[in-house]
């Protein structure tokens, strides 16, 4: 082989890992170098081996529990596997196999490697989706116009898986389509173990134990009814996975799972190499038997958590309705409470208010009645000394509207006005307005005539007048 320098070495060996997942590349190299280096017949020879040479990889959960641990002999009494030293070791023979079922199945190999190429030459140049990030769009099944679902490249998987076996073998265990860990969470939901079917397409025992064994009707139907059941092919990403998760070392291969603490799952039982139906069905009748005392007990601890959280829920409800009705009361408590002071305070204030206003009206009375009381003094010192009676005084009587009669004496040179200030001067009340009326002939003399001499006005010697209101 030539050398391929430095640089070619990591593409085959980035190349095969990308196909195969192995995640040790010290394993990897020791594989393309018995291979020399051909990544193609490295590959065929890795798929086509009793046993995956890989070591288990990480996934999104920590592994497989070792309690109870896998029996140390196959269901069958055979003995175990060789290891992967002695794998190492008869590699060559590995070899020749793998050769000659890449024959048979190159094209779709071809394929599926330069497929795996590309994708992992697209993430070294950050042009794709990581792989546990991969999505696939598909449109709804009701309706051919409804937006596109997102699923994820594991339940893509799954779904091709089943779509592929029901195609190939007809009705068998109802394998969920989606991913190992949903289907882990299904079981652990439905108190029930996780049937795991790992399909290995060019193993030569795979088409008659699936037509014969896991679609035989009461191995199916047993299935159906105690389990939850997942399937994989091993070409496939997570069935990769899947198989040097569970240390799948032969082929058909199925296990039964539990759901573990601490995102890990419980290896109960192995079943390795062909098998007929019977014995399915009784190795499978087994491991309910023995698991039923677990699963009931979840389901009763499960039962118990759920009547405690409804009862809590329950319990919480009713402390809830109990503070609503109690908060309700006290608001309306307070609102009465605020409604009285309001309407003692509207009160109040009213009373405050015709208490200012009869004070105000009391002020204003009593400086009205002051400022008359100053009005009549002002007129009366205006007025003077009354007159003696002579040729020059004139006699003024005056009548009021209650009958009332006062008289005194002017200067017959005094003006009307001093008339006015006269009745201004009398302590009469109701007298703001008025006017002074002569009867016989009759003669009003009103602001025209304030200025006229009581002889110029004609009533010298002496005259009657009458306080006509004005209103």
């Amino acid at each position: 082989m030539a050398d391929l320098g430095v640089s070619g070495y990591e593409d085959k060996l980035a190349s095969f890992q990308a196909v195969t997942g192995i995640d040790d590349l010290d394993l990897c190299r020791e594989i393309l170098s018995a291979h020399d280096w051909d990544v193609e017949l490295a590959v065929s020879s890795f798929i086509s081996a009793p046993s995956g040479f890989a070591a288990s990889n990480s996934d999104s959960w920590q592994g497989v529990e070792d309690l109870p641990p896998p029996p140390p002999h196959d269901v069958d009494g055979g003995p175990q596997p060789p290891g992967l030293a002695w794998k190492l070791v008869t590699l060559p023979i590995s070899v020749v196999a793998g050769s000659l079922s890449l024959i048979s199945g190159a094209v779709n190999l071809g394929f599926w490697i330069a497929g795996g190429v590309l994708s992992h030459s697209f993430r070294l140049l950050g042009l794709g989706f990581p792989a546990t990030a991969a999505r696939v769009d598909v449109p709804s099944s009701s309706s051919p116009n409804a937006p596109l679902i997102t699923i994820s490249s594991v339940a893509a998987e799954a779904a091709t898986f089943v779509a592929s076996f029901e195609r190939e073998f007809g009705r068998g265990p109802a394998f969920v389509a989606e991913g190992f860990m949903d289907a882990l969470q299904r079981s652990r939901r439905d108190f029930k173990m996780l049937f795991v079917y790992l399909h290995s397409p060019d193993h030569p025992d795979t088409p008659e134990f699936c037509s014969g064994s896991l679609c035989a009707e009461a191995v199916a139907a047993f299935v159906n009814e105690n389990f939850v059941a997942w399937g994989g092919s091993i070409r496939s990403s997570e069935g990769f996975k899947m198989s040097n998760s569970l240390k799948a070392s032969r082929f058909p291969f199925c296990a039964v799972v539990m759901a573990a603490t601490n995102s890990r799952i419980a290896l109960i039982r192995q079943i390795e190499g062909p098998k007929s139906p019977e014995e399915m069905l009784s190795i499978l009748q087994q491991v309910v038997e023995e698991s039923a005392p677990v699963l009931v007990t979840a389901r009763v601890e499960a039962e118990e958590r759920r009547n405690n959280m409804r009862l809590r829920e329950e319990q919480d409800a009713a402390y809830r309705a109990a503070l609503e009705a109690d908060q309700a009361r006290e608001r309306q408590r307070k609102e009465e409470q605020e409604r009285l002071e309001r309407e003692v305070a509207e009160e109040e204030r009213k009373r405050k208010e015709e208490e200012e206003l009869r004070e105000k009206a009391a002020r204003e009375a009593v400086e009205k009645e002051a400022a008359l009381a100053r009005r009549r003094q002002e007129k009366a010192m205006s007025l003077g000394v009354e007159p003696e009676k002579g040729p020059n005084v004139t006699q003024i009587l005056v009548r009021f509207p209650n009958g009332e009669r006062k008289g005194r004496r002017f200067d017959s040179s005094a003006m009307i006005q001093s008339l006015y200030d006269y009745v201004d001067s009398l302590d009469c009340p109701g007298m703001e307005n008025y006017t002074l009326v002569g009867s016989f002939p009759r003669v009003v003399y009103g602001p025209d005539k304030l200025t006229l001499t009581l002889m110029e006005s004609g009533l010298h010697p002496q005259a009657s007048l009458f306080v006509e209101l004005v209103s």
